[in-house]
């Protein structure tokens, strides 16, 4: 059987790259660049529910930045 919910109770990893956007990678495999470990592990299930909750802007970081900067030249709220 090789179905989705044959790796739900195989180990993630939560990872984030350097514009803050989360995903789950295989705990077994190497993390591929520019993404890095956050520091939660689990099941696909236990990954993906800790990212429902802490990943609550899916803006890019960048683009937050940029929106911040913005406001502040132009005083905008």
């Amino acid at each position: 059987m090789n179905g989705e919910g044959d790796d739900d109770q195989r180990g993630y990893r939560v990872v984030r790259n350097d514009e803050e956007q989360y995903s789950i990678w295989p705990a077994d495999r190497d993390l591929p660049l520019g993404w890095h470990a956050e520091g939660t592990t689990g099941t696909r299930t236990e990954c993906l529910d800790h990212i429902g909750r802490v990943w609550t802007d899916m803006r890019p970081a960048s683009l937050r930045r940029r929106m911040e900067q913005a406001e502040q030249v132009t005083g905008a709220v």
